[in-house]
């Protein structure tokens, strides 16, 4: 069993920045893919970005390509959300998300451990 604790989100003004942070237990993460997720009120959580187990293979959402970046480090347990250029838009509930598989994918379905969600908020 893996559990997923998300830290880092809060309050920011537009054009600024946050780094999330997903901290895994288990002993399996190093093999497993990762993904953040986004839900804004009203709408359905939509992907943001997946990372393959080493890393070697990401996909990022059109919205968010460019700006930003996902990082998982395997020693420490973590994967990490680099979020620049943040505009109202980015608005949501942010979700980390484990799938027991090392290739990566870009459907919440596929993802069988989830985080408990972090508010990002960015004002106008």
């Amino acid at each position: 069993q893996v559990q997923l604790v998300e830290s880092g989100g809060g309050l920011v003004q537009a054009g600024g920045s946050l780094r999330l942070s997903c901290e895994a237990s288990g002993r399996s993460f190093s093999s497993y893919a990762m993904g953040w997720f986004r839900q804004a009120p009203g709408k359905e959580r939509d992907i943001v970005a997946a990372v393959s187990w080493n890393g070697g293979n990401a996909y990022y959402a059109d919205s968010v390509k460019g700006r930003f970046t996902l990082s998982k480090d395997n020693a420490k347990n973590t994967a990490y959300l680099q979020m620049n250029s943040l505009n109202p838009a980015d608005t949501a509930v942010y979700y980390c998300a484990a799938r027991r598989d090392t290739c990566m994918a870009t459907m919440w379905g596929y993802y069988d451990y989830w985080g408990q969600g972090t508010q990002v908020t960015v004002s106008s």
